[in-house]
């Protein structure tokens, strides 16, 4: 009986010590997160036509361009024309020591759509799904007077527009 008093008087202390709450009051917690859109070029392999002593068909080989855009995010590819003087969409220009050797882009396997900077016309376009994409850039070094023997080269911009 003694313990169970005890108890009783702990108990009744502990209810009587604790602090009487008379009213309440709530507010809200705002919460917000903002995805911007994003673009990148993760990566291009270069294209090499190889070594060759004359030009008597179209050497062809290929690049792969890897990019990655958000998740629906539609986005446009372009490419420059490169660095060799009077380069165009058409016709680029590798060049050696003020030499060139011309060569073309494609967005396609059958080398009929070039590949350039014209919106709606010669670029390439997509919807990103927030993984990287895999695109392939066709390019034609096409029958030419071979001129003197060095190693040519160019360098094209990649832009991605979104």
């Amino acid at each position: 009986m003694k313990i169970r008093s005890v108890c009783l008087a702990l108990v009744t202390g502990a209810i009587l010590s604790a602090p009487g709450y008379a009213a309440t009051a709530t507010g809200t917690l705002n919460l917000s997160i903002t995805i911007s859109a994003t673009c990148t070029v993760v990566s291009a392999s270069a294209i090499n036509f190889g070594t060759m002593s004359s030009i008597p068909a179209s050497v062809d080989q290929t690049s792969t361009l890897t990019v990655n855009c958000s998740n629906t995010t539609p986005y446009v590819i372009s490419l420059g024309v490169g660095g060799g003087s009077g380069a165009t969409t058409a016709v680029r220009k590798m060049t050696n020591a003020g030499n060139t050797v011309n060569y073309s882009l494609y967005r396609d396997a059958a080398y009929t759509q070039l590949w350039g900077a014209s919106t709606g016309v010669d670029t390439q376009a997509g919807t990103g799904n927030a993984a990287n994409q895999a695109l392939t850039i066709y390019g034609r070094v096409p029958t030419q007077t071979v001129p003197p023997p060095g190693t040519y080269t160019d360098a094209v911009t990649v832009t991605i527009t979104y």
